[in-house]
């Protein structure tokens, strides 16, 4: 097994800090004896032992902080750096994860939830409301002709619509409602906590406003329509199955000449 730099260095450090350990312990068993013994033949050449010993372990101390200071401190500052650096890269990592999630979840031209959020929405909504027997709506909503403003003006001016069809609609809308936009001049709706009633008031007020929309765009003002189909989910239906309900009321309405709500 390899050993990192500062590992070596520190495994380095504490052998010198036991060596002159060891030195002071062997120093101290020599200053242990009695003093008259210290008057005895031989006991120069033990003194003076103790006297090399002391200054080994001297020595020893001494190198034992110039190595922490000029070779182990450098490296505690090292790694303090790359460690903070390491943590700024997972900071940075971390949000730019979160940013392509939200991303990955989000429509880019008008900023509302994308078809991959409002699928899982949409389920979760309906396990949720089915443990609490609470209803859940829908609003499958479809701008009319948006093609003619496409071919008539550029796409410029249809990205302008669908930007402030966007906007018109989440300001209409809850807090807890999911609105976002399935693809091209589709959106959806998902609006717990409301009866048929009260789903086709408020759909009828969103298509009135959308029919009333100022947009400026290419020069000039544009107006469009809307369809929108609605449907009550019956606590028992998937939500593939409870989506194309509404998507078949949509269709209802654009058959019956666009511009209205089908329930």
């Amino acid at each position: 097994m390899r050993f990192h730099k500062a590992e070596t260095a520190f495994f380095f450090f504490i052998a010198l800090i036991l060596l002159a350990a060891l030195s002071i312990f062997y120093g101290w068993n020599l200053l242990g004896q009695p003093a008259e013994a210290l008057s005895e033949p031989g006991r120069a050449e033990v003194l003076a032992t103790l006297r090399t010993i002391l200054l080994a372990t001297v020595v020893l101390l001494g190198g034992t902080l110039v190595f922490g200071i000029c070779f182990i401190l450098p490296q505690i500052r090292t790694q303090v750096k790359e460690g903070g650096k390491l943590r700024e890269m997972t900071a940075s990592l971390s949000a730019r994860s979160r940013n392509l999630e939200q991303a990955a979840l989000t429509d880019g031209l008008t900023g509302m939830q994308n078809r991959r959020y409002f699928d899982d929405a949409l389920k979760e909504y309906l396990d949720e409301f089915r443990r609490i027997d609470k209803p859940v709506g829908l609003m499958i909503l479809d701008l009319d002709h948006f093609k003619l403003v496409n071919d008539t003006y550029g796409h410029d001016a249809g990205d302008e619509v669908l930007r402030s069809v966007g906007k018109c609609l989440k300001s209409m809308t809850r807090y807890h409602d999911v609105v976002a936009r399935l693809g091209g001049e589709e959106f959806a709706i998902v609006a717990p906590n409301m009866d048929l009633e009260l789903l086709q008031r408020v759909a009828e007020r969103m298509r009135k406003a959308i029919a009333s929309l100022p947009i400026e765009a290419a020069g000039t003002q544009l107006n469009v329509t809307s369809s929108v189909g609605l449907a009550l989910w019956d606590r028992e239906e998937t939500a593939e199955e409870f989506y194309r309900r509404a998507d078949k009321q949509l269709y209802e309405a654009k058959r019956q000449g666009r511009n209205r709500v089908c329930a």
